[in-house]
């Protein structure tokens, strides 16, 4: 069962039994889905709006790219402060993606570029096949990341990396860039859409309050001295175990009705 509702720029798609994956597609390929304001802020109303019954969304590229970066046909001439007002408007968006109420995957082809990079590095799981790219060419075009990129991109791949991409004009190929923490999953070409949706089928799954914390309070924690880190994580743990869901998920472990890890 599905639902489908179009708008300019973002399109939204509901499936799963439940409705409980949300498959949101950038939909400017003329443009290679380059990243304009009214991308954007349609990107920041979707995930406000996000239908209670989805449990997990994947965000993909229609055509040949996923995301090219910002639109620099539509950059406009910004003092300082209308800059500043700008680039806090695109965190207000992409933290609506990170710290919204669903875990997010992002399936990547082609262009991974400039924004559309600080827009992947705002998802939870990157999944790329072997057409994808990724730069950010910043540097050479006289400009400074304003999406959230010089927070989020080094978590990833580490400053020195993101210093050299942005200095030179490094491009990393799809292998390359799995290589360095840009994609925890690498497909061939054609096939990064699948494995997202069926990684999102899979993280739909979990219980929502695990989900939550795992999105909210891990990179948190991460950010936390040790013994902050360690009280918030027992506050956490213990929120998420006295959940209804986990005590039914536990038992029927304890039942044998549960599969136990493998490796397959």
């Amino acid at each position: 069962m599905s639902t489908k509702k179009p708008s300019t720029d973002l399109q939204l798609e509901l499936r799963g039994d439940h409705q409980e994956i949300a498959v949101i597609r950038l939909s400017r390929p003329a443009k290679r889905n380059a990243l304009n304001d009214g991308l954007i802020l349609a990107l920041r109303d979707l995930f406000d709006n996000l239908p209670a019954t989805v449990r997990a969304a994947v965000i993909h590229g229609e055509g040949a790219h996923f995301c090219a970066g910002l639109d620099l046909g539509e950059l406009q001439e910004r003092d300082a402060g209308q800059g500043l007002h700008h680039s806090r408007m695109w965190h207000a968006a992409l933290e609506r993606v990170q710290y919204g109420p669903v875990p997010v995957i992002a399936a990547l082809h082609g262009a991974v570029v400039g924004g559309g990079l600080e827009l992947a590095s705002a998802c939870h799981i990157r999944v790329a096949d072997a057409s994808a790219f990724y730069a950010l060419p910043e540097g050479s075009r006289g400009i400074f990341v304003g999406g959230g990129g010089s927070v989020r991109i080094p978590k990833l791949v580490g400053v020195a990396c993101m210093t050299d991409m942005m200095l030179t004009g490094r491009v990393y190929n799809a292998e390359d860039g799995e290589r360095a923490g840009f994609a925890q999953y690498l497909v061939p070409e054609g096939q990064a859409f699948d494995k997202a949706l069926a990684l999102a089928q899979r993280v739909a799954a979990n219980a929502p309050l695990t989900n939550y914390a795992l999105m909210h309070a891990l990179p948190r924690i991460a950010e936390q001295p040790a013994d902050q880190g360690f009280f918030t994580e027992s506050l956490m743990a213990a929120i998420a175990q006295s959940a209804p869901e986990a005590k039914a998920r536990v038992k029927a472990f304890l039942d044998g009705k549960a599969n136990k890890v493998s490796k397959d």
